[in-house]
C-alpha cells in the first residue's frame, strides 16, 4: 500500500552534508500552493480530479443508501437511526478530507537559504546545515522535498492524490480521521446493503425500491463494489498510519531506512503529538486543531 502512494513524483532529494553556500541558491519560481488569503491549495490536475472523485463517490453512496436502501423500509426507527449514523460519518469524512487537503502540511519557507538568514541562525563553528536545491530552503531534520507540492515538508509521510496534498506534520491527524471515517461508512454501507438484499428477496422486488428492479440491482451492486474497495483501501491505510505514528517513523523514513536522530517517544506520547494532549473527544473531531501541550513534537537527539 505504501508503494502505491509514495510515487516517484514524491521522492526525496538526498541531502549532502556540507556548509551552506547561499551564493549558489537562486530563488525558485513561484508555485501556486499557498494562496494570497493564506489558505493552502495544491493545483495538481491529478490531485484535483482524485479529490473531486472522492466527494462524488461519497455523495453517490449517500444517495443510494438514502433513496434505495432506507427509504423503502417500513421500519421508521431502523431508517432514521441508520440514516443519522451514515450521514454523520459521511459529514465527518468529508470534513476530514477538506481539512487534510486545505491545511499546510508543514511546508518549509521557500528561498530562506540566504546569507542574512544563515547569519541570523548564529551557527556554531563546524555546525552543518542542509539546503534543498529545488526549493532553495534550509532543510530541517526529518523534512523531505515533494516534487508535486514543490516544497520541503516537515515529517512528510507521503503525497496523497486523494486529498491532493502531502501528509505531514500539520495535517496527519485529518488524514488519519479521513481514512477511519471512510472505512466506517464503507463497512456500514456494506452491512445495510446486505440486509436490503435479504429484505428484497423476502418481499416483492417492485416494493423494495422506488426504482425499477434492474436499476435497483445495478445501484446496489455498484455500491457494494465501491464499499468493499474503499473499505479495504482505507482500513489498510488507517492501520499503516497508526503504526507509523506509534513507531514515530514516517512512511518515507521507513522506506529509506533513515537513521533515527530524534528522541524516541512512547506510543501514547507519539499519538498525542499528532492528535493533541491530553486525550479527549477532540481527537475524533476534524474541526479541532491538535493542542500539543506537554507532547513536544520537536524533540531531537543532539
Amino acid at each position: 500500500m505504501l508503494g502505491e502512494v509514495v510515487s516517484p513524483r514524491c521522492r526525496d532529494i538526498e541531502r549532502k552534508a556540507g556548509y551552506m553556500r547561499p551564493e549558489e541558491c537562486a530563488f525558485p519560481p513561484s508555485v501556486p500552493s499557498a494562496l494570497p488569503s493564506g489558505r493552502w491549495c495544491i493545483r495538481d490536475v491529478c490531485g484535483v480530479v482524485c479529490a473531486v472523485l472522492t466527494w462524488f463517490l461519497v455523495l453517490y453512496a449517500d444517495f443510494v443508501v438514502m433513496f434505495v436502501v432506507l427509504l423503502p423500509v417500513r421500519n421508521a426507527v431502523y431508517s432514521v437511526l441508520n440514516a443519522t449514523l451514515f450521514n454523520t460519518l459521511a459529514v465527518l469524512a468529508l470534513t476530514s478530507h477538506s481539512r487534510a487537503m486545505c491545511t499546510d502540511p508543514g511546508a518549509v519557507p521557500k528561498g530562506n537559504a540566504t546569507k542574512e538568514y544563515i547569519e541570523s541562525l548564529r551557527l556554531k563553528p563546524g555546525q552543518v546545515v542542509y539546503k534543498c536545491p529545488k526549493c532553495c530552503s534550509i532543510k530541517p531534520d526529518r523534512a523531505h522535498h515533494c516534487s508535486v507540492c514543490k516544497r520541503c515538508i516537515r515529517k512528510m509521510d507521503h503525497h496523497c492524490p486523494w486529498v491532493n496534498n502531502c501528509v505531514g506534520e500539520n495535517n496527519q491527524k485529518y488524514f488519519v480521521l479521513f481514512t477511519m471515517y471512510i472505512a466506517l461508512i464503507s463497512l456500514h454501507a456494506l452491512i445495510m446493503v446486505g440486509f436490503h438484499f435479504i429484505f428484497c428477496f423476502e418481499q416483492d422486488w417492485a416494493k423494495c425500491s422506488s426504482f425499477s428492479p434492474p436499476t435497483t440491482v445495478i445501484l446496489l451492486i455498484l455500491l457494494c463494489f465501491e464499499g468493499l474497495l474503499f473499505f479495504i483501501f482505507t482500513a489498510v491505510m488507517f492501520g499503516t498510519q497508526v503504526h507509523s505514528i506509534c513507531t514515530d517513523e514516517t512512511g518515507i523514513e521507513q522506506l529509506k531506512k533513515e537513521e533515527r536522530r530524534w528522541a524516541k517517544k512512547s506510543k501514547w506520547m507519539s499519538l498525542k503529538v499528532v492528535f493533541g494532549h491530553p486525550f479527549s473527544i477532540a481527537w475524533f473531531n476534524p474541526l479541532a486543531m491538535p493542542e500539543h501541550g506537554k507532547a513536544d513534537p520537536f524533540q531531537y537527539i543532539v
